[in-house]
């Protein structure tokens, strides 16, 4: 699959226009891949998804093993999971960003940034550190 990265300005007029980021997390017990199909929003090469519950299987998956897949605009990348508490300035902003995109923002809000990647200015492609 096509790795071209999630933060280049180019991309950003991409993902606004995408609806949906599909997540991939291991099952808490079982350790199989989970995927689900989820609205997103990008802001600073992170991607932000709203939990509407935070008892959400997948919520509690990531909370036991943070190492996800994510699968966006046609690309693939591994990124670190992490739960925002709600009282902070960042969810309040995630929550209105995806307010502004989606008419929705209440819940948890959850932090996906890429791991092991690095922008090469020349041709704009995500590659792994060195």
């Amino acid at each position: 699959m096509k790795k071209t990265s999630p933060s280049s300005s180019s991309k950003d007029n991409n993902l606004q226009e995408e609806q949906y980021l599909y997540l991939t997390t291991r099952g808490r017990k079982s350790g199989v891949p989970r995927e689900i199909e989820i609205w997103f929003t990008h802001r600073e090469g992170r991607f932000y998804l709203i939990a509407e519950y935070p008892t959400s299987n997948w919520i509690r998956n990531l909370v036991a093993c943070p190492q996800v897949e994510v699968r966006v605009a046609g690309n693939s990348f591994r990124a670190v999971a992490r739960v925002h508490s709600p009282e902070t300035d960042l969810a309040r902003a995630i929550q209105q960003l995806s307010r502004d995109k989606y008419g929705w923002g209440d819940g948890l809000v959850v932090e996906l940034t890429p791991q092991n990647l690095e922008l090469t200015p020349e041709n704009q492609e995500l590659r792994p550190e060195k």
